[in-house]
């Protein structure tokens, strides 16, 4: 048994010194395999050795890109750190804020950021390179957005305080995105440009931390539920003093309408009655002239129509009338018209008076 075993090891030595040969041949080549570095379009690559910033894989400009195959010492004497360039999405929570006339708002945010790209020709300084500060500054990107939220929340914090609840309101159709002016645009054009650059820092966040700010706005603005009821009705009164107002201006410029319109009517019909005046007595006077000419050719005939035109006004139906025998009235009823001899035509000659036959003489002895 004893020379059984001995003849049967130097066979499974051999095998575990081949697999041991195989498996540093691996490694060694796996080890060299760390001394290629392929740097994509989507990233940018910083190359340490030993702790010290030695190449750094950051242009993106065609004459000048820096894409593709490079080479760099095995692991671990040099180590690449790999950052996405692309676009970040930041959706920051929601949040209970107070405005200026103490209510609270649940206010929900966005910001879209990245690393910053070298702007020009780079400089020798690795350092001052804003990959290179963003990585020393900050690390990774879970620390970028944690720093950025609470940058975020202290500028709206900070504006929402500013301003009262009805001002932040003041919105229009609630399906369309806001327009230039509203209250939410300009909130959100401040987030952005605070979020850049804050009143009280001497540079902006991209000389600082390496991060640009592409975009930033206000996502949501919600009531908390135990304040829907009173924030509804102090916008309904909100509401309706805007529509007394509307609705007292309107009627003050229907009033200065009314008047004005009243103002030019009756000008107009002072006009109208004065030239109706004046063509009313300019025809009076026409047919005065007219009826005193033809007066005129026969005062007689023109008085007897003044009598006939005063027994028209006097006389009715169950009038009594007294007259003096002196009146000219009466003097008309008994003698008639003066030279009023009968009816005449043109063609027929007056008709002479009646010759008086002579009275028979009384005979005698008649009593």
């Amino acid at each position: 048994m004893f020379f059984s075993n001995n003849k049967q090891e130097p066979k499974t030595s051999s095998f575990s010194r081949r697999a041991w040969g195989i498996f540093w041949k691996l490694d060694v080549v796996l080890w060299l395999l760390t001394c290629i570095l392929f740097v994509d379009e989507s990233e940018y690559v910083i190359v340490e050795r030993l702790g010290k910033i030695v190449a750094v894989y950051d242009q993106v400009e065609p004459e000048r890109s820096d894409r593709g195959l490079h080479f760099k010492l095995p692991w671990p004497l040099e180590v690449a750190r790999r950052f996405d360039r692309r676009t970040q999405l930041f959706d920051s929570p929601a949040r209970e804020m107070f405005t200026r006339d103490r209510k609270n708002l649940t206010v929900g945010s966005y910001l879209c950021w990245r690393i910053a790209e070298t702007k020009g020709k780079p400089t020798g300084d690795l350092l001052q390179r804003p990959v290179v500060r963003f990585y020393r500054t900050l690390g990774n990107v879970t620390t970028a957005e944690a720093r950025l939220d609470s940058r975020v929340r202290s500028i709206l914090s900070a504006e929402i305080g500013r301003r009262e609840l009805g001002e932040l309101l003041l919105s229009g159709d609630s399906e369309s995105p806001p327009v230039e002016g509203e209250p939410l645009r300009n909130l959100s054009a401040k987030l952005l440009s605070l979020s850049r650059k804050r009143e009280n820092e001497k540079s902006d966040l991209s000389e600082r931390d390496g991060i640009e700010i592409i975009d930033a706005g206000i996502k949501r603005l919600n009531l908390p539920e135990g304040n829907l009821f009173s924030v509804y009705e102090r916008m309904r009164k909100e509401r309706e003093k805007i529509a007394q107002y509307y609705r007292s201006a309107g009627e003050a410029e229907r009033t200065v309408i009314e008047s004005r319109a009243r103002r030019h009517s009756e000008e107009l019909l002072a006009r109208a009655e004065a030239d109706a005046r004046r063509i009313k007595g300019e025809g009076e006077a026409t047919a005065l002239g007219i009826r005193n000419a033809a007066y005129a050719k026969d005062p007689d005939f023109f008085q007897i129509l003044r009598t006939l035109e005063a027994y028209r006004k006097i006389l009715g139906t169950k009038t009594t009338l007294i007259l003096s025998t002196s009146s000219p009235l009466f003097k008309l009823l008994t003698e008639g018209i003066p030279g009023e001899v009968g009816p005449t035509t043109a063609n027929e000659a007056p008709v002479p008076p009646p010759k008086k036959e002579k009275e028979p003489e009384p005979k005698e002895g008649a009593l």
